[in-house]
């Protein structure tokens, strides 16, 4: 790498140190103790997870390449083509909305979730885009998987040290966090079912695509995400189809931008048309939107939750409640009977959290089975995608508050009651334990290493 790319690297770590700090001064800081790095040592900067990995300081020349093709302008070149190259040249343009995204543009449009889904719909259409899914359905295959592995890790937790605490796998921060910089320590207890975004990617590249006579190559698929991790976790090596040369997810957009798009284009909510969203099934009519539990992600904690205090110990929860410990972050849930702990699980958000997670871990006083992690403070709805104001880069709290009244108006459907899902286990995976359904709704982390040499300034 030349001493220019170099410098220009060095400035920019430097600049987003400078920036970490100040905003961790502002939000307050941890206690010295819970300050000590990571490695056992005193760091005099710290680095929220967030804002590093949203910095291209530290990604490699090829991973630079990929992220520049998750862009607006990628779209559009590819919709370009469409209009001139010949029939047979042309791609197929689907989107999936993530149902974090959604709250967004309802507060932006000034509309309900329902309703602002159907206008989203009508501008991607409107651009070219041929077919609109939401990837709540992938969502729920994560979230059977995720339930399934957790009895699995719980039930040989006495022969096999790396079983718990199981970790939760959604986040593409906390993801490269734990394989770069945490390496052994995590990522046998990382989950591998696959994220909703990814598991979208296989059901619309493989499903999809074979319902619709179509090779996955003739196939562009745009995922609209709150979060800009996102795009780092599309470009993975295993989620790339060398023989087709595809990926699962082409392109990664964040609800700024296409609203940013929007904007750019001079378009008026009321001039666009309410469009239904497409279902995978194919089947007709507009289906109402739903959500699963949790607060503004995709409820991990609260679906495995339930589903161990049943399928363990015969007991039926209906309720959660959490017990904030440090912070909103910060909070664990505990399932108790005749005053014996049965079950204790947490809700880590924010790198500051995880700081603390990782520490407790190195001194093995983690008492928790399993940990909901996030990179984001406050959830998957203030991905910075979506929810950082417009002046200073800081998070907008007034937004991310009327993002999580518009979710939290959706209605709550369990995975194990969607219909859709039961066909899809059958018609695409053929059967839930099948090693069909292993493939493509699992995957691995491994330790990767630093790709590069920290700056001496930069301290994990």
């Amino acid at each position: 790498m030349s001493e220019v790319n170099l410098g220009k690297r060095k400035e920019k770590c430097e600049n987003c140190t400078k920036q970490c700090n100040k905003k961790q001064s502002d939000e307050g800081g941890n206690s010295q103790q819970e300050r000590d790095d990571v490695n056992g040592q005193v760091n005099e900067s710290q680095l929220l997870l967030s804002a590093c990995l949203s910095c291209d300081g530290c990604l490699s020349e090829e991973e630079s390449l990929k992220i520049s093709q998750q862009s607006l302008e990628e779209v559009e070149r590819v919709l370009a083509l469409n209009k001139k190259c010949d029939v047979s040249k042309h791609k197929v343009l689907v989107a999936s909305v993530c149902p974090q995204s959604l709250p967004f543009f309802a507060v932006k449009f000034g509309l309900d979730v329902s309703e602002a889904a159907h206008k989203l719909c009508g501008f991607l259409k409107s651009l070219g885009v041929q077919y609109v899914f939401d990837t709540t359905l992938a969502a729920g295959f994560s979230i059977l998987e995720s339930q399934k592995e957790f009895i699995q890790r719980y039930r040989r937790r006495h022969h096999d040290s790396h079983a718990l605490p199981m970790f939760t796998s959604s986040c593409p921060g906390w993801i490269r966090y734990s394989e770069r910089v945490l390496g052994s320590l995590v990522t046998p207890h990382i989950c591998t079912a696959r994220s909703p975004q990814q598991i979208m990617g296989c059901l619309v590249k493989d499903y999809f695509s074979k319902q619709q006579k179509l090779s996955p190559e003739k196939v562009y698929h745009v995922v609209v995400a709150p979060c800009f991790d996102k795009k780092l976790e599309a470009v993975r090596e295993e989620f790339y189809n060398s023989l087709l040369e595809t990926r699962d997810v082409d392109c990664v957009l964040t609800s700024g931008e296409i609203y940013y798009l929007m904007e750019q284009r001079k378009v008026s909510v009321e001039e666009l048309d309410s469009v239904p969203l497409d279902q995978v099934l194919g089947d007709a009519g507009d289906v109402a939107l739903v959500r699963h539990e949790g607060r503004g992600s995709e409820g991990f904690l609260e679906h495995v939750f339930k589903h161990a205090a049943k399928e363990l110990f015969g007991l039926d929860v209906h309720e959660i409640t959490y017990k904030t410990l440090r912070n909103r972050d910060f909070q664990e849930v505990t399932l108790e009977r005749d005053g014996e702990t049965l079950l204790q699980f947490a809700a880590i958000y924010g790198f500051r959290n995880i700081q603390t997670l990782v520490h407790r871990m190195r001194k093995g006083r983690v008492p928790y089975q399993l940990v909901e992690v996030l990179s984001c403070p406050g959830g998957c709805l203030s991905g910075r995608g979506q929810a950082e104001s417009e002046v200073g880069g800081r998070v907008d709290k007034a937004l991310v508050q009327q993002m999580e009244d518009a979710y939290s108006s959706l209605p709550v459907r369990l995975p194990e009651v969607n219909p859709t899902l039961h066909t899809l286990y059958q018609d695409w995976l053929q059967g839930q334990d099948s090693s069909q359904a292993g493939m493509l709704l699992h995957t691995q982390y491994k330790n990767q290493g630093q790709i590069h040499a920290q700056p001496p300034h930069m301290q994990w």
